[in-house]
C-alpha cells in the first residue's frame, strides 16, 4: 500500500512538473519568439533538456551512477531547480502585469503585422525572413533564424518579452545571489544560552554547532576546508558536528571530507548521525570520522569535567535498526549535573524534555534554505531556526553550514553558531 501511495505521489508531481513547464514555455519562447527562428529552437531543447538534467541530479547517486557522470549532472541539474523555483514565483506575479499591459490600449485585437511592398526584382540588399514570406529592403532588420528582431513584432510579443525578461533577469538575479552566498562559505553566529544547573567553573564555555555540511558531487574539498577554516578561527572549546555531513559513500567523498581532521578544540570534536547519512551508508561513515579524530556518540554519553555531552542517533536510523535510543544515551546520568544533547532532527525535543536535558543542539531544516520553504520547514519542525525554550529545555537549531541539491540559500543564510554556555552563579 505504502509503495502505491508513493508511486501516486510521484506521478502526481512528475505530471504537475510537465504542466508548469508547458506554461513556462508558452510564456517565455513561444509568446517571445517567432516562429522556426534559432531562438524558438533553442528554447525548446532547453524546455526539454533542463528537466531531464534535474531529474538525472536527484536520482543518479541513488542509482549508484558514477561519481564523475553525478558532478556532471548536479550542477545544470540543481541549478535549474532553483532558478525554475524563483522563476515560477517571478512568472506568477507577472501574469496579472502582463494582462494589464496588454489591456491597456483597449480590448481590441493586435493588428496583423504589415509586411512591405515586394522590393523590385534584382534589388540590391533584399533578403526574405525564413518561415515568415516578410520580404526586407535595403537596410532592414528582420531578426532571421534568431526571433529577436522587430520586423513584424505585435504589441502582445512586445509585453511578453518585456515581462518575461524581467521575470527571468530577477529569477536568475535572486539564483546568482544565493549561490554566492554558499560558496563564499557560512558566516558565524553566537549565541548565549544560560543553563540553570551549570556551575560557575564552565560560565562562558564556548561550542562550535555545525550541521548540515552536505559533502557531494556539488560542494567538495574546498566547501570543506571553508568550513574547517572557519571553525578553528573561533577558537571553540568543543565542536559538534549534529548530523548530515555527507551525500554519498566514502569512495567518492573521503578525499572531500579530510580536511576535518584539522579541526581543534580543547574537549575535541563529536559527531552524530543525520538522515543523510543513512542514505550514504552510516556505518562506513562514522568509522571514517572517528579516523579523522571525531568522536562519534552513538546513543551515548561523554560526562565533560562540568557537564554531561550525549548524543543520539537520527531517527531515520530506525529504518536499519539504529534509530535513537534516549534511555542508552541519557537514562542512567546523575541530573543534577548539566546535560547538552547532540540531535540532528528538532522533533526529538520533547525525549530530550522527558529526560531532563538542559539544551538540545540540532539542525536538519537548513532554515528552509530556499524561501518560501520556510513555511514549510515550519510544517514539519518544532523550530526551524534559532533559540526557543520548551519547558526547562531549551533548544538551538542551525541553519546548517552547506546545503542539499541546489547550491543557493535565499533568505536563511548558511550559518556555524558559537553556543556560549552561561551559569546563573557567574
Amino acid at each position: 500500500m505504502k509503495i502505491v501511495l508513493f508511486a501516486g505521489i510521484v506521478l502526481l508531481v512528475l505530471a504537475l512538473l510537465v504542466l508548469l513547464h508547458r506554461w513556462l514555455w508558452i510564456r517565455l519562447v513561444r509568446d517571445t519568439t517567432l516562429p522556426r527562428g534559432t531562438a524558438r529552437r533553442t528554447g525548446t531543447v532547453l524546455a526539454f533538456t533542463l528537466p531531464l538534467l534535474s531529474l538525472a541530479a536527484l536520482t543518479a547517486g541513488r542509482a549508484g551512477a558514477p561519481f564523475l557522470l553525478q558532478q556532471s549532472v548536479a550542477w545544470p541539474g540543481y541549478m535549474w531547480l532553483a532558478v525554475l523555483l524563483y522563476l515560477t514565483l517571478a512568472m506568477l506575479v507577472a501574469e496579472p502585469v502582463r494582462a494589464l499591459l496588454l489591456r491597456s490600449r483597449g480590448s481590441a485585437p493586435d493588428p496583423a503585422p504589415v509586411s512591405p511592398p515586394p522590393a523590385p526584382q534584382g534589388a540590391t540588399g533584399a533578403e526574405t525572413e525564413s518561415g515568415n514570406g516578410i520580404e526586407a529592403g535595403p537596410g532592414a532588420t528582420t531578426g532571421a533564424g534568431t526571433g529577436t528582431g522587430t520586423q513584424g513584432v505585435s504589441r502582445r510579443q512586445f509585453v511578453a518579452r518585456t515581462v518575461g525578461g524581467a521575470a527571468a533577469a530577477a529569477a536568475v538575479g535572486t539564483v546568482g545571489y544565493g549561490t554566492y552566498g554558499v560558496l563564499r562559505g557560512p558566516r558565524v553566529k553566537r549565541v548565549q544560552v544560560p543553563l540553570a544547573k551549570l556551575p560557575r567553573a564552565a560560565h562562558g564555555f564556548r561550542i562550535a554547532v555545525v550541521s548540515d555540511i552536505h559533502l557531494g558531487p556539488v560542494l567538495g574539498r574546498a566547501h570543506t576546508t571553508r568550513i574547517v577554516d572557519t571553525v578553528n578561527r573561533t577558537q571553540p572549546d568543543l565542536i559538534a558536528v549534529v548530523g548530515d555531513l555527507v551525500d554519498g559513500n566514502v569512495h567518492d567523498l573521503g578525499n572531500a571530507a579530510e580536511p576535518l581532521s584539522r579541526l581543534r578544540a580543547r574537549h575535541g570534536s563529536y559527531f552524530v548521525t543525520g538522515n543523510h547519512e543513512y542514505f550514504s551508508g552510516a556505518r562506513q561513515w562514522i568509522d571514517h570520522v572517528r579516523e579523522l579524530g571525531l568522536t562519534p556518540l552513538e546513543n551515548a554519553r561523554r560526562a565533560l569535567p562540568h557537564f554531561d555531552l550525549a548524543g543520539v542517533n537520527d531517527v531515520r536510523g530506525e529504518t536499519q535498526g539504529e534509530g535513537p535510543d534516549f534511555d542508552a544515551a541519557l537514562g542512567d546520568r546523575d541530573r543534577s549535573r548539566a546535560a547538552v544533547l547532540m540531535a540532528h532532527q528538532p522533533v526529538v525535543i520533547h525525549d530530550a524534555v522527558r529526560h531532563g536535558v538542559g539544551l538540545q543542539l540540532s539542525g536538519h531544516t537548513h532554515g528552509g534554505q530556499l524561501w518560501p520553504g520556510n513555511y514549510l520547514a515550519e510544517l514539519a519542525n518544532p523550530t526551524v531556526a534559532g533559540l526557543e525554550r520548551y519547558g526547562d529545555t531549551q533548544l538551538y537549531v542551525s541553519r546548517g553550514a552547506g546545503a542539499w541539491g541546489p547550491p543557493v540559500r535565499v533568505g536563511a543564510p548558511s550559518d556555524i553558531t558559537v553556543v556560549e554556555l552561561a551559569s546563573y552563579q557567574a
